[in-house]
């Protein structure tokens, strides 16, 4: 990994941990650890870093890599080349040669975008110009969160680079004030509206009909304004079942289970999934809900569920009498 940069090569010696964010799809996340972990295993013997990925089963998921920025930037590489490696292993689209390039999104603190941005956009236009990368700073919080995603995408040598000069910002323009760290939930995806509340579908179950929506409104008696949702490419709502965990707090489990189970059985028969509840775990404060159906059916349900816990979290009175 050379490059002019090459200075940072002696911050190790000078004693510099690193710490770099990366939000994942569950499909990378799952190439990143490899069949029983080995994948992950040999990253981090091989780089010295510390790599740790969040716990969950949301679409996306958080890997952080710590070390000596040599330790990281070896980290980076590695995963890199293995993004890219998936994708000269996947098969041509329609005989298409050309393929997508390696995507990292990088989770950095709000307060640090605009050293990395530069005035009237000179810095991200150098750092552009100098590795060959595409970068893009968002331009809104991640949600709950006062940190940013920064996309890089292009060839592994040019996206490595990049990295390495976006480190070497923010290693110079430490954070102001506190930052609140972005922890994905099931505030992901395809976002339904009901009165003047927002709700979330996540974008692994992303394909939810019109006519899904106003079997919702019907079942439901609610006027469910529907936006548009992004259905995933080649995704058959119909034709696949599968099973989607997620956490639910145990102060607001009470909402989604309903007075002697009525709301979870009235959302069992309104989504047509299977949904099963976790007992509660001694220390845990949340409880594991388990939906199992086709995409469609996992996806109402999950918009059901996020609503009444919603509601409860928003004060609202629940079935159970809890409020």
């Amino acid at each position: 990994m050379s490059g002019s940069d090459g200075g940072l090569e002696e911050e190790p010696e000078l004693s510099i941990t690193l710490t770099l964010r990366m939000l994942m799809h569950g499909k990378e996340v799952g190439s990143i650890i490899g069949k029983k972990g080995e994948t992950v295993k040999r990253i981090r013997e091989q780089s010295s870093a510390r790599i740790t990925i969040s716990e969950g089963s949301c679409p996306e998921r958080i890997t952080t890599i710590t070390g000596s920025t040599a330790a990281v930037f070896h980290a980076v590489s590695m995963i890199a080349f293995k993004l890219d490696e998936d994708l000269c292993a996947a098969p041509a689209n329609g005989g298409n040669v050309s393929r997508p390039p390696v995507t990292l999104r990088l989770v950095i603190p709000a307060s640090q975008c605009g050293s990395l941005i530069g005035k009237a956009g000179t810095k991200i236009k150098e750092i552009r110009e100098t590795t060959g990368a595409q970068v893009q700073v968002a331009g809104d919080l991640l949600p709950n969160s006062t940190e940013r995603a920064v996309t890089v995408s292009g060839v592994p040598d040019a996206i490595i680079l990049c990295v390495r000069q976006i480190c070497a910002v923010i290693l110079e323009s430490p954070p102001k004030g506190a930052t609140i760290p972005y922890h994905p939930s099931l505030s992901l995806g395809t976002v339904l509206l009901s009165a003047n509340q927002g709700f979330s579908v996540q974008g692994q179950y992303g394909a939810v009909t019109p006519a899904e929506v106003t079997k919702l409104q019907q079942l439901s008696s609610h006027a469910v304004p529907f936006a548009t949702p992004s259905v995933v490419p080649g995704l058959d709502p119909g034709t696949q079942t599968s099973s989607q965990e997620f956490l639910v707090p145990n102060d607001l489990i009470g909402c989604v289970i309903g007075r002697q189970g009525s709301k979870i059985s009235e959302i069992r028969q309104m989504s047509g999934a299977h949904i099963k509840i976790g007992n509660q775990a001694e220390g845990a404060g949340e409880r594991h809900v388990t939906i199992t159906g086709s995409p469609v059916s996992i996806a109402l349900a999950q918009y059901l569920i996020t609503a009444w816990a919603a509601a409860g979290l928003g004060g609202l009175h629940c079935q159970d009498g809890s409020s």
